[in-house]
């Protein structure tokens, strides 16, 4: 029996009054807030392994993981004693160092996909930088993407988009993005090849990319049939379109190369996130050697950054990668969260409750809709009261979700079996209350 705790609040109570003095809905980005849930934020104070401790010093086996890069734990000893031994050197030059080299060298000698990469400073960043480069290259304007993928906040693809945009029940598009950018945006439905065909029959000459999650994470886990990403594939070699896999999530947490690997298909254009940094702020963009030469300042599409290519954030992914790049890291991964799922799982099915983990590596979600496949975001049922419910009742015993039940759990290497034992333990408490 996981001892239920009576949640001290009292200090992230009053950190959030003052913070909603000073920025908008009192945070830095729309879902921490906890509109989706109850109550105010937890304002995290440290973390260390697999655990997260609040200003209130309530302690949680942390499934956020900082949303997914924090795939060695937080606070990794190798990791840190890089970012120190970096940080005794200085923060920043605006300048090239050698680590950036040998993070880049660390990546592309693995992947088979790219052939060369530019260092940003975010996810978003690398999907705007990757959009303008394929524009760039093909000399055409539209892009297509998929209702329910989360591409980051750029313009043109916040149109149907997912994550915080659902949670807060805007799904459509943003305010703010001129019509102008909407019509240069093509949208349809996930896994569904026949409104694929028609889309791309009509509008092909004018596509530039078809952009995708190939894992789609950020609304919902929605794992498309492979039948559905190789005819994407298909269409975008016949139709002289760039097939951009946007691996923000899924790259270096299924695979050292992402979906790509993880399923044999070949994208033209790969965006990565912050797991290549440790978790600090950074992201990256690649491709093949001729779509990249297009880039400045080799080619005409213009792209830059004084803190891309950040040597602390370059010293962080050398260490985590070269843990990544192990012999059996993720099949060992995705072991671990199979047999936190499966306990998990097995319990909700013997009581008879509409309730299944999805997973796959080691990356797993929360449906509510018992053992149906969700493939398209249109297919979840929009009502979070479960979530909200589960989530409040696992914060009471000691684990920490991301506060949105459109969003993804993370297992690190700090999970371990005994760890996840108490986890499941409390997922199946958790559900028995609830349910």
């Amino acid at each position: 029996m996981i001892a239920k705790n009576t949640l001290k609040r009292t200090v992230s109570e009053g950190l959030f009054e003052k913070s909603k003095t000073y920025f908008p809905g009192g945070v830095n980005s729309p879902v921490r807030a906890f509109k989706s849930v109850e109550g105010a934020p937890l304002f995290i104070k440290k973390g260390d392994g697999c655990h997260i401790w609040d200003e209130d010093d309530n302690k949680f086996i942390d499934f956020c993981c900082s949303w997914g890069p924090l795939i060695l734990g937080h606070n990794h000893p190798n990791v840190y004693a890089k970012i120190v031994e970096t940080l005794q050197n200085g923060s920043s030059f605006g300048a090239p160092t050698r680590l950036e080299n040998e993070l880049a060298e660390l990546i592309l000698s693995k992947n088979p996909f790219i052939d060369k990469i530019r260092f940003v400073s975010s996810g978003t960043e690398a999907v705007m930088s990757a959009i303008r480069l394929s524009r760039g290259y093909t000399k055409k304007n539209k892009v297509l993407k998929f209702e329910g993928c989360y591409h980051g906040h750029v313009d043109s693809m916040l149109v149907k988009a997912g994550s915080g945009l659902v949670t807060f029940g805007t799904s459509s598009t943003s305010e703010g993005i001129p019509q102008s950018y909407i019509d240069e945006t093509l949208v349809v439905e996930l896994n569904d090849i026949d409104a694929l065909r028609k889309c791309i029959a009509e509008y092909g000459d004018e596509i530039a990319c078809a952009i995708i999650e190939p894992i789609p994470a950020n609304n919902g886990l929605l794992l498309q049939e492979l039948t559905f990403l190789q005819e994407l594939r298909k269409l975008c070699t016949e139709n002289n379109i760039l097939l951009f896999f946007d691996e923000v999530i899924s790259g270096f947490r299924v695979a050292f190369s992402g979906a790509a690997e993880l399923y044999g298909i070949t994208p033209d254009i790969v965006t990565y996130g912050k797991i290549i940094g440790g978790g600090l702020p950074v992201g990256a963009y690649g491709a093949r050697k001729e779509i990249m030469a297009h880039v400045s300042p080799d080619g005409g599409v213009y792209q830059a950054g004084t803190l891309s290519g950040n040597p602390v954030a370059m010293a962080a992914g050398i260490a985590q990668l070269t843990e990544l790049a192990k012999p059996g890291f993720y099949e060992d991964q995705e072991e671990r969260t199979k047999y936190f799922v499966n306990l998990v799982n097995a319990h909700a099915k013997s009581q008879g409750y509409n309730f299944e983990l999805v997973t796959i590596g080691s990356i797993f979600w929360l449906s509510f809709d018992g053992k149906k496949h969700i493939r398209r975001a249109g297919e979840i049922n929009p009502d979070m009261t479960g979530f909200r419910k589960i989530f409040l009742a696992l914060l009471e015993r000691g684990v920490y979700l991301g506060p949105s039940g459109y969003e993804v759990g993370f297992i690190s290497i700090a999970h371990t079996k005994e760890i996840l034992d108490q986890a499941a333990q409390a997922f199946c408490e958790a559900l028995d209350e609830i349910y």
